[in-house]
């Protein structure tokens, strides 16, 4: 749906469904900055859950026919 169909249906609208169309959108509005504010990282929540072996780099056995 376009915004011209859109603004189409809201003009033929009576003033009290206009209304509730506004109260709607906001409501939707809302939700989705509250939605956005809990998806935020917070860098560094993993710090110390997470370790790399000493030998992370060295080849691994019976893969020497591809290196």
């Amino acid at each position: 749906m376009t915004d011209i169909q859109l603004y189409t249906k809201l003009a033929d609208l009576p003033i009290e469904l206009k209304k509730r169309v506004s109260d709607y959108i906001d409501s939707l509005m809302a939700k989705q900055q509250q939605k956005s504010d809990k998806q935020k990282r917070t860098a560094g929540l993993a710090k110390g859950l997470v370790s790399v072996k000493d030998n992370f780099n060295d080849p691994i056995d019976g893969f020497e026919d591809y290196l």
